[in-house]
């Protein structure tokens, strides 16, 4: 009878915490474990030690009494807290402090609508292959499931988009987890981890027992059994909590390539006459060997086309790289060296590669090695690698000086033949107001005065996309866009994490009017933080990415319109300082932004509000 009494109040117990198994468990280490009932440390510090281990410098978050600790603990031991205005921008500038660093980019969020507001970001940080840990607060081990303010399954909601998802159950577990999650955000296919921290294994013990619901002077058996059962989960929780547990980071696993595969390239490449070589974001994984990738490709002196993350990587003018016309060199060409780039639709699914050349593909991730082979490409070689890794390996095995004169200066002359068109169009180019910046003229005019350090995030359709025929980056790692994800809305994120990585840069955000809207509030955490960030946003009132299709296939603007917003004054509303531009004068927007130069060189964030007009540069660009 007592028997059967104490195992129905364990089972109705069990609900709180899960399978009969892991209630047996935690109540029998509680019992066997010295528990320190005493101390006042929490789980946030243990968090932070990990953090400072594995060098992470930053964490971004939005507040919330679920994760109190974890920010605590940070603060305490050097680490930046920065908070943001919305959870997606505080993992947006975790993504680009892992792009720009080298380091795991961590963020850290409230439970609940705080985990579900980082989805887009987590996904984007996902397939541009960033290395991010996101920090989920949760409700207490105890009240899982039973209705907890915020309580919902968070494992399950981001298992498809992460690489490692976990929850701690126990303090003594909170460091062999964390760096197991870091672990696996660095190795193979860098991505998102996330980690779930309920609030028992966060605040200290004696705050965690007075909340648990335990009874000073319990009345009847019942309730006797109920508050031992209590106590011994509680004791549970922070058994072993507070033993020396090494922080030191784990082996990083990446995957290399063999000597056999790097011969075989480096025979079909001496053979060619036409090489090309694309290189695309994962070969830029690893900040410390893009000084080694440049001079790689330099030596090996093969033509090359840069994209996403690879922008910059030649600097501004390298004689290798070519910019215009890519589709005819890819149908020309009998060698193409696909340096972590995809063929997806970025590629035309690989349509647009010869199919009579030796391809050679590199990447770390087996599905995207072979996306879309067999269909519409094939690869003489695929090698499943680190990107940067095989370009320095065929640089150091070659063996002899490979030249391609001719075809190097054809596409060279090519290139620079499209860009004086680019240029001539742009002053030519009738806007359906003609009182309106024309974009190309603008963007000209902003070429002209980046800095040599700077760093430009885009962020935007049809301005942005316009932006990347005419803006050349001037050095490795200084563009800085979604990736294959298109995620509107990346920019004041982008620039935050930016910046902090590189304070002496000069940081610009490409806006347009419509993803402006997303991230504007951000400089609010610009003026708090004194972080010198430039706006610049291409305002035409329009959503012209979309409405380009839109409106000659179905004669409707419906959802496309906007207004000539001051997006200025919103800007100097929180507490940074707003410029127009809606003059087509070329001489009043170089001084314009050369003022927001200056302006910015002096600690302040600005936004620059430039009213451009309606063209047909970008017809035909694909939306979808």
């Amino acid at each position: 009878m007592v028997l059967g009494i104490i195992i129905h109040i364990l089972t109705v117990v069990n609900a709180f915490v899960g399978t009969a198994f892991q209630t047996f468990f935690l109540i029998f280490s509680g019992l066997i474990l010295k528990v320190d009932r005493n101390s006042k440390r929490h789980g946030g510090e243990l968090v932070a030690q990990v953090l400072q281990s594995h060098g992470v410098k930053y964490i971004f978050t939005l507040c919330g009494g679920h994760i109190s600790p974890i920010l605590v603990g940070c603060e305490d031991i050097g680490i930046k807290v920065i908070d943001t205005r919305h959870e997606v921008n505080a993992v947006f500038a975790a993504d680009a402090v892992a792009r720009l660093s080298g380091t795991v980019g961590v963020a850290a969020v409230t439970a609940g609508p705080g985990v579900t507001n980082t989805i887009t970001a987590i996904k984007n940080a996902q397939m541009a292959e960033s290395p991010i840990l996101l920090l989920g607060g949760a409700a207490a081990t105890l009240l899982k499931g039973r209705g907890s303010l915020q309580d919902i399954d968070q494992l399950t909601l981001l298992k498809s988009l992460c690489k490692y998802t976990a929850t701690v159950k126990r303090v003594c577990d909170i460091i062999p987890t964390l760096k197991k999650a870091l672990q696996e955000a660095q190795s193979g296919t860098p991505g998102p981890v996330f980690v779930e921290l309920p609030i028992d294994v966060l605040y200290p013990y004696d705050l965690i027992q007075k909340e648990s619901g335990i009874k000073k002077n319990p009345q009847g058996f019942i309730a006797k059994a109920v508050n031992w059962y209590i106590q011994r989960r509680v004791d549970a929780i922070f058994a072993g909590a507070w033993d020396v547990v090494s922080t030191k980071p784990l082996k990083i696993n990446i995957p290399l390539p063999k000597v056999e595969q790097v011969n075989l390239a480096l025979r079909m490449l001496e053979k060619s006459k036409k090489p090309v070589a694309l290189i695309g974001s994962q070969a830029m994984l690893s900040p410390d060997a893009v000084t080694k990738l440049k001079v790689s490709l330099e030596e090996i002196g093969i033509p090359c086309f840069l994209g996403g993350m690879a922008r910059g990587l030649l600097g501004k003018n390298n004689k290798l790289h070519i910019r215009q016309r890519r589709a005819d060199a890819l149908s020309e060409a009998d060698f193409i060296l696909l340096v972590g780039t995809v063929c997806d639709f970025r590629l035309s699914y690989g349509r647009v590669l010869n199919k009579k050349a030796n391809i050679v593909a590199v990447n770390r991730n087996d599905e995207q090695l072979f996306k879309n082979s067999k269909i519409f490409w094939n690869p003489a070689l695929a090698v499943q690698a680190d990107p940067a890794t095989f370009v320095t390996s065929l640089c150091a095995m070659k063996q002899k000086n490979l030249e391609w004169n001719d075809w190097c200066t054809l596409l060279k002359d090519r290139d620079e033949e499209k860009e004086r068109s680019n240029k001539e169009k742009g002053h030519s180019l009738k806007l359906t107001d003609s009182s309106l910046i024309n974009p190309l003229n603008l963007l000209h005019e902003l070429e002209d005065v980046l800095d040599d350090n700077s760093i430009i995030v885009a962020d935007g359709g049809d301005f942005v996309g316009t932006a990347a025929y005419i803006l050349r980056p001037r050095a490795p790692l200084s563009w800085l866009d979604p990736g294959a994800f298109g995620t509107l809305g990346v920019g004041a994120g982008f620039a935050l994490g930016a910046k902090l990585v590189r304070p002496n840069a000069e940081v610009w955000i490409l806006w347009g009017d419509g993803s402006c809207a997303y991230s504007l509030a951000e400089f609010d955490t610009f003026t708090r933080f004194k972080i010198p960030i430039i706006g610049l946003i291409g305002n035409d009132a329009c959503w012209s990415q979309i409405a380009r299709e839109q409106v000659p296939m179905f004669n409707s603007a419906i959802g496309c319109q906007l207004a000539y917003s001051a997006y200025d004054q919103v800007a100097e509303g929180y507490g940074g300082v707003g410029l127009k531009i809606n003059d087509a004068d070329l001489k009043k927007v170089r001084l314009t932004l050369l003022d927001a130069k200056r302006i910015a060189s002096l600690g302040k964030p600005v936004v620059i509000n430039a009213l451009i007009g309606k063209s047909d540069f970008r017809a035909g660009s694909i939306s979808v």
